[in-house]
């Protein structure tokens, strides 16, 4: 089934991952745990995540450029979305305009652009394998092998026993993922709200996040409920969805097959009356919806 095209909504705020990671010593810890770099963790870093082209109420998405010769854009996501490269192909397309905005685009001199690099970490429930690579020509109407544009996007599993050497030699993401997943254990048995409290003040008692959180700990408490109500408004709508779906096949079933038992008992000259009782009899139907779909034929 083809992909529908929504409009972007621009009622975005920040989610946790975004506002935890938005300190640069954190986002290079992550960077050389995940690129197996060792930059320094005085290495300057700019922070020029978009808000303006996202397609969900919350943004969980980092960009920063490393050292002026790396742009990174890292996300967070507990959904399989195979769209990513293309989203990230848009991202970095905005991005890199601010490289070239003074420049000569048709200058006999090339024009420099930091390497880029896409992360996702994923930490949902839907089965996935410890890292898979998205690429933008599995898009691609045909398979080349060769793409003349390609865009690699890497998605790191970040749940309990998947990239456990990863998340040990990487305290910031470690913490983060270890404050989520108990989060989600807890809602399985408590409110939403108290979910969040008592993981919020369990981490901090344990030395988890706990700078962090023991400094944002209300706004903090306040993006894991809208994300988490997100979620489930999300998850509601599907279920909705699926089940309105179920009725409307049901129904047109039942349409095709009343109208097709009509359409064999009118060739037999049956008269009115006996369609309508055998309507009635096969379909367990009221005399009214009998003569309904009778008079439509």
């Amino acid at each position: 089934m083809e992909a529908y095209c929504v409009s972007a909504n621009r009622a975005y705020k920040d989610s946790v991952f975004s506002l935890y990671l938005s300190n640069p010593e954190r986002l290079i810890d992550v960077y050389n745990a995940v690129a197996d770099t060792d930059y320094p963790l005085d290495t300057p870093v700019e922070i020029n995540t978009l808000t303006d082209v996202l397609y969900k109420n919350q943004i969980n998405d980092l960009s920063f450029v490393l050292d002026g010769k790396v742009v990174v854009l890292i996300e967070h996501q507990s959904t399989i979305n195979p769209n990513i490269p293309l989203r990230d192909l848009d991202y970095v397309s905005r991005t890199f305009r601010d490289f070239y905005a003074n420049c000569d685009i048709y200058s006999p001199r090339i024009i420099k652009l930091p390497n880029p690099r896409f992360i996702v970490f994923y930490n949902g429930e839907a089965p996935q394998p410890a890292v898979k690579k998205m690429r933008l020509s599995d898009a691609f109407f045909y398979k080349e092998e060769k793409p003349h544009l390609e865009l690699v996007v890497t998605q790191i599993n970040i749940n309990p026993g998947y990239n456990d050497k990863l998340l040990n030699n990487c305290p910031t993401l470690k913490e983060y993922m270890l404050y989520v997943d108990r989060v989600r254990i807890y809602q399985k048995d408590m409110s939403l709200s108290d979910a969040v409290n008592k993981a919020v003040n369990e981490c901090i008692m344990e030395g988890i996040l706990a700078e962090f959180l023991r400094k944002n700990k209300a706004e903090v408490i306040s993006m894991s409920i809208f994300e988490y109500d997100e979620k489930l408004h999300e998850q509601t709508m599907i279920d909705i969805g699926r089940e309105e779906g179920l009725q409307q096949g049901l129904q047109q079933g039942l349409d095709t097959g009343i109208n097709a038992l009509i359409s064999t008992l009118k060739e037999l000259n049956i008269s009115d009356d006996n369609i309508i009782e055998k309507l009635m009899d096969k379909f367990k139907i009221d005399e009214k919806k009998a003569k309904e779909y009778l008079q439509m034929r």
